[in-house]
C-alpha cells in the first residue's frame, strides 16, 4: 500500500472512482431477509438477482489514523414498497465517526443508536452529514430514476458490524406511500436479547 500522498477522481455520472482497490456488489439475495415484504422479494428473486448497490474502496492499513474512503452507489427500485437500500451497520468499534458527502441523487439515511434513539436525515447534492460514533446507518434511494451517490470517509480500523442489522433489523423503513417516501415503524424489529 502506498505510504505517500495520491487522489482518486470522481467520476459522474458513472459514480465510480478512478481508482480503487474493492469493490462490492450487494444483490438482493443477500439482503433478503431485510426486506418485509417477502412475497415481492421473492417474486423479483424469480426473474433475476438485482444489484441494489455498490461500493467502491480505496482501502488503507486498518490502524488508528489512517482513513477509508469511497462510494457507495445505491441504485433506483425498491421490493414491494420498500426502497432499494444498504445492509446498514454499526462500526465494530463503536465509538468511530463516519462522513458522508451526497454527490447524486436523493436519498435519506436511516439511523439508530442501540438505546433506541433514531434519526433520519435527507440525501441530496451538496449535502454532507456526520454520522456520529455509536449510531448504526443505512443509506436508501428514495429516486425512482437515480441512483444515490455518496462518498464517505472513516477511521480504517473502525471495521463494519453487519451482523446486528442482519439480526434485528433496524427500528424504522423507508417506504412509498402516495409517490412519495414515508417513515414507519419496523414491524419486524426486535432487540437482541443478552444473557
Amino acid at each position: 500500500m502506498r505510504q505517500t500522498p495520491f487522489l482518486a477522481g470522481i467520476r459522474l455520472p458513472d459514480a465510480t472512482l478512478s481508482v480503487y482497490d474493492n469493490h462490492i456488489v450487494r444483490t438482493l439475495s443477500s439482503m433478503r431477509e431485510q426486506y418485509q415484504d417477502r412475497r415481492a422479494c421473492d417474486a423479483l428473486l424469480r426473474d433475476n438477482d438485482p444489484v441494489l448497490y455498490q461500493v467502491y474502496e480505496l482501502r488503507r492499513p486498518e490502524l488508528p489514523g489512517e482513513m477509508y474512503f469511497g462510494l457507495s452507489v445505491v441504485h433506483p427500485g425498491k421490493v414491494g414498497d420498500e426502497y432499494y437500500m444498504t445492509k446498514g451497520h454499526f462500526h465494530t468499534v463503536r465509538d468511530t465517526a463516519e462522513v458522508y458527502h451526497c454527490l447524486q441523487g436523493e436519498g435519506v439515511m436511516v439511523m439508530e443508536t442501540s438505546e433506541g434513539e433514531w434519526a433520519v436525515e435527507e440525501l441530496r447534492p451538496g449535502r454532507v452529514l456526520y454520522v456520529p460514533p455509536l449510531w448504526a446507518h443505512r443509506s436508501v434511494n428514495t429516486s425512482a430514476v437515480e441512483d444515490l451517490v455518496t462518498l464517505f470517509i472513516y477511521p480504517a480500523n473502525a471495521g463494519h458490524d453487519y451482523g446486528t442489522i442482519e439480526r434485528q433489523g433496524m427500528r424504522k423503513l423507508v417506504v412509498e406511500r402516495q409517490a412519495k417516501p414515508v417513515i414507519i415503524d419496523n414491524p419486524r424489529w426486535h432487540l437482541e436479547k443478552v444473557d
